[in-house]
């Protein structure tokens, strides 16, 4: 498979910096956003931006869609007017947004039946992985296609193959559990140290390199401490993750009960109006469950 052009949908917080990215190593991309305005400063970086999503797939090698959730993308890519209309038979899908494993499965087995290839490959890393390309991905599909788009990969992060269709969103799950429970866990510590007299930035510095640290405490323990939660991934975005991989969990018979605190913990803040904050925040709704 030789890939020299790309159709990419969806240039929000992290799709603009992978579009770029994609531009900047060669490859001739041709993006859509659904609110145009936020594709328009990538045609700096010599992208073609263009107000129909149909005119980025139609002569795509690989169209990539990094779309807001599973719905959303159902409709672009697969409803009325749906995208996958006007790709060309033999070229490839590959959806970046993280979406329901039922739903990557369903959307794999349409796209087959169009005879496009599909990719279910989701990332982790946030807007800092997306702008320096050291974004975790997560490829479900037959080992060749993913060989195949290496290079095209390698532009964004670092690709692991963990499956058919439908593990790379189930691999994502995973990921965000532990994300999100690991920042409620640096909430709770950092709350606990400055309500305790400790310095939280010290205990931040103390922890570095034991079995404490991580890329959560890392970056989002420091912005924690700084209260610098902007822009961020808005928490409502973290509920249809932990939301999804209980239901998913569910359905398996299993009951989680620290992802199930944690899901609460996020909804509680987006109840309160908190929805758009970063994820990070989540400190923020634990000290007003403790006032003091």
């Amino acid at each position: 498979m030789s890939v020299t052009r790309i159709g990419f949908i969806g240039t929000g917080i992290m799709g603009g910096h992978m579009a770029r990215r994609l531009a900047q190593a060669g490859f001739a991309v041709t993006v859509w956003n659904r609110s145009p305005g936020k594709a328009e400063a990538l045609k700096r970086f010599g992208l073609n931006v263009v107000a129909e999503a149909a005119e980025a797939a139609r002569y795509a090698d690989v169209v990539v869609a990094m779309l807001s959730s599973g719905p959303v993308c159902d409709e672009v890519l697969f409803g009325a007017n749906a995208l996958t209309d006007s790709m060309q038979p033999g070229s490839t899908l590959v959806v970046m947004s993280s979406i329901p494993v039922e739903t990557a499965r369903r959307q794999g087995e349409l796209a087959t039946q169009k005879g496009i290839r599909y990719v279910d490959a989701p990332v982790s890393g946030g807007e800092k992985g997306a702008d320096e390309g050291t974004l975790a991905i997560m490829a479900g599909c037959e080992a060749d296609t993913v060989e195949a788009l290496k290079p095209v990969f390698a532009a964004l992060g670092r690709v692991t193959h963990v499956g058919s269709v439908g593990a790379g969103s189930l691999a994502k799950l995973a990921n965000q559990l532990i994300v999100a429970s690991n920042i409620c866990a640096v909430a709770e510590a950092l709350l606990l140290a400055e309500r305790g007299g400790a310095d939280p930035a010290r205990l931040h510095e103390a922890l570095l390199g034991g079995f404490a640290d991580s890329a959560v405490f890392r970056h989002h323990g420091q912005r924690m401490i700084e209260a610098d939660f902007v822009p961020g991934g808005p928490a409502k975005y973290q509920i249809k993750d932990t939301g999804t991989a209980l239901a998913l969990a569910a359905s398996l018979g299993l009951t989680l009960p620290v992802a199930t605190e944690v899901d609460r913990i996020f909804r509680s803040l987006v109840d309160k109006g908190g929805g758009d904050l970063d994820h990070s925040a989540a400190i923020i709704e634990l000290r007003r469950m403790n006032p003091r």
